[in-house]
């Protein structure tokens, strides 16, 4: 065992030497070049910003209906839409996380729709089950997560845990390990995405087919 901490302690060394002696090779015009492409990288990122907020971004905010949905979809290339009914206390819970998310990412617009005045786009998206958060990617619907199942199947789940189910469906930008929730990181769980179809239904969760 020691043979092998030291053989690994030999290779970061020679990782480190070999990444010093690069820096050390550059001369002032290769590190101006760095500089400058940093700094167009951080003004081209800053720009975006300002285009998302711009499209409400940062938000959480209602949508009046299937006509927004289209525009919100057309004009962000991230949407998380929650398909919510007043009476479903579940929404409520779902409400609080996603305004939390909102704030911190803003590379993603948030929204929500009452899905009672949203009945074609309920139809056609095949939603039963309030809430149910859609998740949609360059004007296309990629992912749902359907009541609270994929969140531990319990009310008090973290905001962290609806972050990784969202990173899992690529909608958000996520640096944490997408194999693993966070609240279960020490166990070995391989969770596929389900289709909306395939999705359980929760007992507390509303079902909307009626």
């Amino acid at each position: 065992m020691e043979q092998i901490i030291h053989q690994v302690a030999q290779n970061m060394e020679k990782q480190l030497d070999h990444e010093i002696e690069r820096l050390d090779a550059l001369d002032s015009g290769d590190l101006e070049a760095i500089r400058q492409q940093r700094i167009a990288e951080m003004k081209q990122r800053a720009k975006q910003k300002q285009e998302w907020l711009a499209n409400g971004h940062g938000e959480y905010t209602e949508i009046d209906g299937e006509k927004e949905f289209f525009t919100v979809c057309n004009k962000s290339s991230n949407v998380v839409c929650h398909f919510y009914k007043n009476d479903t206390p579940r929404c409520r819970i779902v409400d609080m996380h996603l305004k939390l998310l909102a704030k911190k990412h803003v590379e993603t617009r948030f929204v929500k729709l009452d899905a009672e005045r949203a009945p074609f786009l309920t139809g056609r998206l095949k939603i039963r089950v309030i809430p149910t958060i859609a998740i949609v990617k360059e004007n296309k619907t990629k992912d749902f997560i359907v009541g609270f199942t994929d969140l531990g199947n319990r009310d008090d789940f973290h905001t962290d845990m609806l972050e990784w189910r969202l990173a899992r469906g690529d909608v958000i930008e996520y640096s944490g390990d997408l194999l693993n929730p966070p609240e279960t990181k020490k166990q070995s769980l391989h969770i596929q995405k389900k289709s909306i179809r395939g999705s359980a239904q929760d007992d507390d969760s509303d079902d909307f087919s009626d």
